[in-house]
């Protein structure tokens, strides 16, 4: 029986060793791979928004826009280096761009989130931006991962 969990344990070893180095195309992988991504954006993002807001003395929604285009950069800096192996466009520029409008399409659902938990359901906005990022990450992970980081056929 000790012989069986060794063996178990050390693949368990492996696997998880490979879901942190190497390229990899599994989405599952990605995904956890991209959840790591998104906690260090978040962080970057959720800094960022308490610091202009209690310290720069900005409007929690322009203070939120702002520090999300910091978590933006942060998040497709790390993506295009340790999540996604596969490139659908050759052109880095046009890349980001389209990284960049599903990234303004996922600003558009955080202010309305975070507006709508805020304003309407009486939540912090800190804890409206939690419940936002939540709704965002997926949103943005599977919309980069078809339409910019997709294995070809």
């Amino acid at each position: 029986m000790a012989h069986f969990f060794a063996i178990n344990d050390g693949m368990t070893r492996v696997q998880l060793a490979g879901a942190f180095r190497g390229r990899t195309d599994n989405t599952l992988i990605q995904l956890f791979r991209y959840l790591f991504v998104g906690g260090t954006a978040f962080v970057v993002d959720f800094g960022s928004l308490w610091a202009l807001t209690e310290s720069g003395g900005l409007h929690y929604l322009v203070a939120a826009a702002v520090a999300f285009v910091l978590g933006l950069i942060t998040n497709y800096s790390l993506s295009i280096r340790w999540v996604f192996s596969s490139r659908t466009l050759g052109n880095r520029w046009a890349e980001f761009a389209v990284f960049g409008l599903i990234g303004v399409v996922g600003l558009g659902l955080n202010e309305l989130i975070i507006w709508q938990c805020t304003e309407s359901l009486g939540f912090h906005y800190l804890v409206s931006k939690i419940v936002a990022s939540v709704i965002v990450l997926f949103w943005n992970f599977f919309a980069r991962k078809y339409a910019l980081f997709r294995q070809e056929s």
